[in-house]
């Protein structure tokens, strides 16, 4: 019997029993779906985040104080709000550092727009000037650096894309708003600046597009009632990305840190914190670690999903064979070999892995492409899990089928033909 000839019967069988043979292939489909919903998801997470890392933003250096038990956690995890204004400005003129500012989320409640108000639970960015690069903003200016906005008797604010969309009327520079802030804190800001794209500036924001409002650092004097106002993080320029430069810069800057003039030093001391320094590209390669633990966590579970439909699959087969004790006697009686009966049932089961795989990959596709749309990552095409989830398909068929084939291949055809 040739293989056609194995393919056309085992099809027959297949189709005289839909529902059964969907059911048999349940545990293979929910396998594979959840593998290659979660690859898409963690490809189209990677992607989204490497094409978030701009050139500039590769040679900053990220630092933040926390206690040693939120080491390695991930950006700003655990971390505590002990640089001031005056620590940036003298990393800044450290040796190989280009700039340093500070950085703080300033919690929100609200902005408002004319006679449009709309809640702003993430709060907003308060900054140094040198965290907007020129050549980020489509209309406008970023804010001044220091303390001239305030001088100036106005808050300047940069705004990215999705926050001035948030209006029925977009906000365009020259506008006022009215940020509430906490603590029932109103204050009106100038926008000065639109960015070309409501991409995160840094690892510090999160990936993926967000409505997200930038003002100056010294917000938080108004803020703390003219009180030295403390930051949660520090950010260190390097003059390239190159790994000498960063060393350079985290080395200086380190030094000064837990060095007797530094203010941030002397309150991470009192409260036993430790100074986090990192690149962007460190904080993604924690981010890659973790996924790649749920990666392997999902795996597992998947593994014992197939195991089950494999075990599904072997169930079904040795029904069949039951079922068909006639059928293989009359084969064997007209001149069907063992080898036949063994390869018809082998085929059999590989063709229901296979349709298993099949439809988990499409459902798999299907579910991360919904989700990666609902949550703003792009989509990304697992080519080579794709052709490992068919593979898998055809092992688990052919270690599902075998016993359950060499078993009807040994039937007596006298036997098989007495069989009612």
């Amino acid at each position: 019997m040739n293989l056609l000839e194995s393919l056309r019967i085992s099809w027959r069988s297949i189709r005289g029993h839909k529902l059964r043979s969907t059911l048999t292939t349940l545990g293979v489909i929910i396998g594979v779906a959840a593998v290659i919903t979660f690859v898409t998801l963690g490809t189209g997470l990677e992607a989204g985040i490497i094409g978030d890392i701009s050139p500039d933003d590769q040679r900053n250096v990220y630092t933040w104080a926390a206690s040693p038990e939120n080491s390695g956690q991930g950006p700003l995890a655990g971390a505590q709000p002990v640089f001031t204004q005056r620590d940036a400005s003298e990393v800044a003129n450290l040796s190989g550092v280009e700039d340093a500012y500070v950085y703080t989320q300033v919690p929100g409640q609200s902005v408002t727009y004319g006679n449009e108000t709309v809640a702003r639970q993430g709060g907003f960015i308060a900054t140094g000037a040198g965290y907007l690069d020129d050549d980020e903003i489509a209309e406008g200016r970023r804010f001044s650096g220091g303390s001239t906005s305030l001088e100036n008797g106005s808050i300047e604010a940069v705004l990215n894309p999705a926050m001035a969309g948030l209006f029925d009327r977009n906000v365009s520079v020259g506008d006022t708003l009215t940020i509430g802030a906490f603590q029932g804190l109103q204050v009106d800001v100038a926008v000065v600046g639109i960015l070309e794209n409501s991409d995160s500036r840094s690892a510090f924001e999160g990936f993926g597009p967000s409505p997200r409002l930038y003002i100056p650092a010294d917000f938080q004097l108004i803020a703390n009632a003219g009180e030295q106002p403390r930051y949660i993080a520090l950010i260190a320029e390097a003059p390239t990305r190159s790994d000498a430069d960063i060393e350079q810069v985290k080395t200086v800057t380190r030094e000064y840190l837990t060095g007797p003039e530094s203010d941030a030093g002397e309150r991470a001391t009192n409260q036993d914190l430790e100074f986090e320094l990192q690149t962007s590209t460190e904080l993604i390669g924690q981010l890659e670690d973790v996924l790649n633990l749920l990666q392997n966590f999902i795996v597992g579970i998947a593994g014992i999903s197939l195991l089950v439909g494999s075990i599904g699959i072997a169930n079904i087969m040795l029904v069949s064979v039951t079922e068909r004790t006639r059928e293989i006697g009359i084969m064997k009686a007209v001149g069907a070999q063992r080898r036949d009966i063994l390869g018809l049932f082998i085929v059999e089961a590989i063709i229901l892995g296979v349709l298993g795989a099949i439809l988990g990959t499409a459902l798999g596709l299907l579910a991360g492409y919904v989700v990666a749309g609902y949550i703003g990552i792009p989509w990304v095409f697992p080519v080579r899990w794709t052709a490992i989830a068919i593979v898998v398909g055809i092992a688990v068929g052919v270690l599902a089928g075998l016993y359950p084939a060499w078993s009807a291949s040994r039937t007596d055809p006298i036997d098989a033909l007495r069989y009612e």
